[in-house]
């Protein structure tokens, strides 16, 4: 432990970032790779209806994500924190929190989903054959909640420690299964939709059983107790604190595609949802290596934050979302110039129309202030002030988001679903560079302080 936190610490930021950051990344992506693939063996092995169904399905499946990443950001960056205050009380109990919260909130959220199924994919704006394919595709996906909420918490809890590489090969082992599962499952054996969920049950399976392996067998980068399931109170309240802003912003994305996707039903088509459905999925693929950028950012602020150096801390958060920029920005051309190429990647023999590239294009537009506004969700609780990123997570889809798509279809029809998509982000983007210079100044003032009373 006290080489890797040596290293982040005190080595050149840049050095830390890319020695961080180059196998998160490449985790990430690998990770996003499942939900990408999805659609492209939906769409290619069954059907566009089928695709749109997956598309209707999936973010409700995502709640098991949402919750995964509550406990794995909130428990995640308390480790990285306790690591840099050499904590080694709280790093000995943390264990029985993650493993009580990932079963308790699995059976939570597993069991009245299971039951009301149709009536949540009706409320997704499923009907006819898409409310049936998405029924039989989200039921078979809640049989893995559990292994989806702690295995994202284990992995997420190893890239806390700094351990990226070791993160990865365990995502990557995942995602292997799942790409040789899928065609067999859906093709070979005839599942259809069930079996393009079941192959990606089978790899969360083996993912978090990988992540036992690693803590059981005591390859954590500091000494804890692994079988245990009692709870710590002061754990489960600083998971809360931590974890809530990541909480919110998976949670809120499940009410905005509700949103999005009723309006595209009654307002569009079943090709309209198809259509959606790919740009959406394009879009997260893309954003990605944000996922893996944040992930390497997070122990990175945490430690630093925690042993007190608060103008590294800044200086990490400039240096992750300038470096993301950079990552962003060739992908972000080549969807841009070659936007009908990309999209019969998954669409299959569609020739698109030029509004249907144009919208296409103002929704990628977005791309280039994620990397700001992602590194900020993380680096807020690593700094110990979640408050702005849930703040920013539920006002831009409560306050926001689901207003505007109630009103703003039923007069401009679904093509405004893109543009009033790209105006609420980069709104977004500017509050989100306003809450961090506060941040700044916060910490600014807290170092001189510390200065003085050293």
């Amino acid at each position: 432990m006290d080489k890797q936190k040596q290293l982040i610490l005190n080595e050149n930021l840049t050095r830390v970032m890319w020695q961080l950051s180059w196998p998160a990344v490449v985790a990430m992506v690998l990770y996003g790779m499942n939900n990408f693939l999805d659609g492209i063996f939906v769409g290619h092995l069954i059907s566009n209806t089928a695709l749109a169904a997956v598309g209707v399905a999936y973010p409700l499946a995502q709640l098991a994500q949402a919750m995964g990443s509550l406990i794995g950001t909130g428990i995640g960056t308390s480790l990285s924190i306790w690591i840099g205050e050499n904590q080694t009380r709280k790093l000995k109990k943390m264990f029985g929190t993650v493993h009580f919260l990932s079963l308790i909130s699995s059976v939570l959220l597993s069991l009245p989903a299971y039951i009301y199924a149709e009536e949540l994919i009706y409320m997704m704006g499923g009907r006819g054959e898409i409310a049936v394919l998405g029924t039989e595709y989200f039921k078979v996906t809640l049989l893995s909640n559990f292994f989806w909420i702690h295995g994202l918490a284990l992995n997420m809890m190893i890239r806390a420690e700094g351990k990226m590489k070791t993160a990865a090969w365990m995502i990557a082992i995942g995602l292997v299964i799942d790409v040789l599962l899928k065609p067999v499952f859906i093709d070979t054996f005839g599942w259809g939709v069930s079996g393009a969920a079941w192959a990606t049950n089978v790899s969360m399976i083996i993912y978090t059983l990988s992540g036992i392996w690693y803590y059981s067998k005591g390859k954590a980068s500091f000494v804890t107790k692994f079988w245990s399931l009692l709870p710590n109170r002061q754990i489960i309240k600083e998971t809360f604190a931590l974890g809530m802003p990541a909480f919110i912003m998976m949670a809120m994305i499940v009410v905005q595609n509700i949103v999005v996707f009723n309006a595209l039903a009654k307002y569009g088509t079943a090709a309209d949802i198809t259509f959606y459905t790919a740009v959406n999925r394009f879009f997260i693929l893309l954003n990605t290596p944000l996922w893996g950028l944040m992930r390497a950012l997070q122990p990175v602020t945490g430690m630093n934050f925690g042993a007190g150096n608060y103008e590294r801390a800044k200086k990490s958060y400039v240096l992750f979302s300038f470096t993301g920029l950079i990552i962003l920005l060739p992908f972000w051309a080549i969807v841009m110039f070659f936007p009908s190429d990309m999209l019969s990647i998954m669409i299959p023999n569609v020739t698109f129309s030029m509004n249907q590239l144009t919208n296409f294009r103002i929704y990628m537009s977005v791309l280039l202030t994620l990397p700001f506004i992602f590194m900020a969700m993380v680096w807020f609780p690593s700094v110990k002030n979640g408050k702005p990123a849930s703040i920013v997570g539920i006002l831009r889809q409560l306050v926001f988001y689901v207003p505007v798509m109630l009103i703003i279809p039923s007069f401009f029809g679904v093509d405004s679903v893109y543009w009033a998509s790209a105006i609420i982000d980069w709104s977004i983007f500017l509050l989100v560079i306003f809450l961090v210079r506060i941040n700044f100044n916060r910490l600014t003032k807290s170092e001189k302080k510390l200065n003085v009373y050293q």
